[in-house]
């Protein structure tokens, strides 16, 4: 059965105790998201559903039900208690999106716990830098990472125990190390639950640090509310869907929409283990028949990269709904899904600190190809101004506020409540992003605060620029920026990458400059294209312009712990 309801009702009806009823909470119950996302779904008779269908790179194929999810997470629960760990004690995983990696998730919540998901790419560094901050007690890892925790260990006065999922008794085991592994730990058939409230900690997430140090975001269990209202309602999942969402849960999407929404739903999600591929993410949605699948732009452009002939060689017929996330989603991607897949991917637009979804499309709801659509049912924004913090007409172009009032936003930055108070203005929280809001209410992404660039007191959005270049044939990915003029200050470049089959020459930037300026205004055209190999990106896919910004103004690069390959 479908959860399509028109958006205009779903707002004129909301309350968040439609999520609240739905999942048999009151307020001032014990509320522990690990137990939702496992036991309650049991209670409810889908013990033998599978909760998650897990395949590797090599094709090794691992499938979990929610009974089985229910008796592994009590049984890593039990285990942490053996060693020690406490209710809202810090602990890391630090593992490959390996099954244990969600099933420990689950479990730390259990016992009351904060988990403290990092990104298993990592370096030492970056590594320290976060579990120093959070104070971490204990650190699940396999092998292949156990050395960069060794080059720190001394260094961690509060980090008492590393575990290891996967050791095979062949290296000796440091001091404060130990083994656990699910294959052969006795199962915990039951685990006293530790009774955390709505205002108990659950989850600890590092922002990349664009700037300054990364910040460790507080999440409680209350943020469950939200986050099973916004899968069921904008993912639109449903009790026969084969859900995959792409991203790992190093990154808040991972966790929130890759573990907390389709398990506390009981819907049947799918883990690929591997690299990117074209060919192998479509193998991988034509064998498991997933039909809702969750992805990035940065991986949506990759596949359009990669052309359509290679779709014709796969049945994609089970997709019957597409989201993105990450960044915001240019119109050429929307407009190339419907024509190859039949369907548009609706973007969604939050981040680390709201918790949840903020400004979707919704299904049911017109897709303005480019747009960020409308705030989730609940949730009040504004387009507001730069300097006084008031809401602007609309048309006008200013700071996104969003009332502070779901259950999702993030309750301070770990061991950092002065930035913390700083993201709050006249009432509104402030995510840091400027837009404007059409005749239609929809709202359209114009760039982050710190990106618009002002020339010759006009301001640009790279966003805009961006999207008309990636319309462009030749165009595979590109990133805007602005570059010193002595003249207006300041102006626009773009940064290219190219599809196969094109050179970076004059005679190419001629041409796309040519096309553009049909687009554009010429004040947004850029005054140069520097065609690259490939653009600076984080791990999760988003492009770090202020890495390319910071190039052309001779600035210091920052913190760079999230950069592929770094």
């Amino acid at each position: 059965m479908s959860n399509i309801v028109s958006y205009d009702e779903r707002v004129k009806n909301f309350s968040w105790k439609i999520a609240e009823d739905e999942l048999d909470y009151k307020p001032g119950q014990p509320i522990n998201i690990g137990w939702y996302c496992s036991d309650r779904i049991c209670q409810m008779g889908k013990g033998d559903k599978y909760a998650l269908l897990w395949e590797n790179a090599m094709g090794v194929e691992k499938k979990y039900t929610y009974n089985d999810l229910r008796l592994t997470s009590n049984t890593i629960g039990h285990f942490l208690r053996s060693v020690g760990i406490e209710a809202e004690d810090r602990v890391c995983i630090f593992l490959e999106r390996i099954p244990e990696l969600y099933l420990s998730f689950v479990g730390i919540l259990k016992i009351g716990a904060i988990a403290q998901p990092l990104f298993s790419a990592f370096g030492e560094e970056s590594l320290f830098i976060r579990l120093e901050n959070a104070g971490t007690k204990a650190i699940i890892t396999q092998r292949k990472h156990l050395g960069k925790v060794r080059k720190i260990v001394d260094k961690l006065p509060n980090l008492k125990h590393i575990i290891v999922v996967d050791h095979d008794g062949k290296k000796e085991l440091m001091d404060n190390e130990v083994v656990f592994s699910l294959e052969t730990a006795t199962p915990v058939e039951d685990l006293k639950i530790h009774p955390t409230v709505a205002e108990s900690p659950s989850v600890l997430h590092y922002t990349s640090g664009t700037t300054g140090q990364p910040k460790g975001v507080k999440h409680v269990h209350y943020s469950l509310i939200s986050q099973y209202l916004t899968t069921k309602w904008v993912l639109d999942l449903q009790d026969d869907d084969i859900y995959w969402c792409t991203a790992d849960p190093g990154w808040v999407t991972g966790t929130s929409y890759g573990i907390i929404g389709p398990f506390s739903m009981g819907v049947t999600q799918c883990v690929l283990e591997a690299g990117f591929s074209a060919e192998a993410w479509y193998k991988f949605i034509e064998k498991y028949k997933i039909s809702m699948w969750y992805s990035a732009p940065t991986a949506i452009r990759s596949l359009m990269k990669a052309g359509e002939e290679i779709i014709k060689k796969f049945n994609l017929s089970s997709l019957r709904h597409l989201a993105s996330v990450g960044e915001p989603l240019n119109s050429e991607a929307v407009i190339w899904s419907e024509r190859v897949l039949g369907m548009p991917f609706y973007d969604t637009y939050w981040q680390t600190e709201t918790g949840s979804m903020i400004l979707c499309n919704y299904p049911g709801m017109k897709v303005k190809p480019g747009s960020m659509g409308k705030p989730f049912p609940g949730i009040t924004a504004a387009i507001l101004d730069i300097k006084t913090f008031e809401p602007v007409a609309q048309g006008v172009v200013g700071l996104i506020g969003l009332k502070p009032d779901w259950p999702a936003l993030m309750r301070t930055y770990w061991a950092n409540e002065e930035t913390f108070k700083k993201k709050f203005e006249n009432g509104w929280y402030l995510p840091g992003d400027r837009a404007r809001i059409d005749s239609d209410g929809y709202y359209w992404f114009v760039g982050r605060d710190d990106d618009v660039i002002n020339t010759g007191g006009h301001l640009v959005s790279p966003f805009e620029v961006e999207s008309a270049l990636l319309e462009h044939e030749a165009v595979a990915e590109s990133a805007v920026v602005s570059k010193p003029d002595e003249i207006n200050m300041e102006v626009v470049k773009a940064f290219v990458t190219l599809k196969p089959g094109f050179e970076a020459n004059d005679d190419t930037e001629l041409l796309i400059m040519n096309f553009i300026r049909k687009k554009l205004s010429p004040l947004a055209m850029p005054q140069e294209i520097e065609f690259i190999e490939k653009l600076p990106k984080t791990r999760s896919g988003k492009i770090m312009r202020r890495i390319l910004h910071a190039q052309e103004w001779g600035e210091e690069i920052g913190d760079t712990s999230t950069l592929e390959d770094d």
